[in-house]
């Protein structure tokens, strides 16, 4: 069963929940609109996604842990608190060196 998206003006929790688990993988949808989506990630450590492309541009901040990302060909490590931007279509992959959160954003239209 489909979670609904939030609405406009609506408050949504990205942050670690309490008694929540970082080792168990989870992608939920938060938002979509004609232009925006996001998505909120839980990736366990040891866990890859990959290699593969979107076609809008992506941000993907690091809420918590720490995850290598492939892209350009070259691997940037992504920590708690850091946010990285890619270009449409670039093709890129990721594995979490440690339990993450992390909330991806992708711009589906100008």
């Amino acid at each position: 069963m489909a979670l609904p998206h939030a609405s406009s003006g609506q408050v949504v929790r990205i942050g670690q929940q309490a008694g929540e688990s970082l080792s168990q993988f989870s992608s939920i949808a938060l938002a979509k609109t004609e232009q925006l989506e996001l998505i909120r990630m839980t990736v366990p450590a040891g866990r890859a996604l990959p290699e593969h492309a979107v076609r809008g541009q992506i941000t993907l901040q690091c809420l918590e842990g720490e995850v290598a990302f492939d892209a350009h060909g070259r691997t940037t490590i992504l920590r708690g608190g850091e946010l990285l931007h890619l270009e449409g279509g670039a093709p890129h992959a990721l594995r979490a060196n440690a339990d993450s959160l992390l909330l991806l954003t992708i711009v589906l239209a100008s």
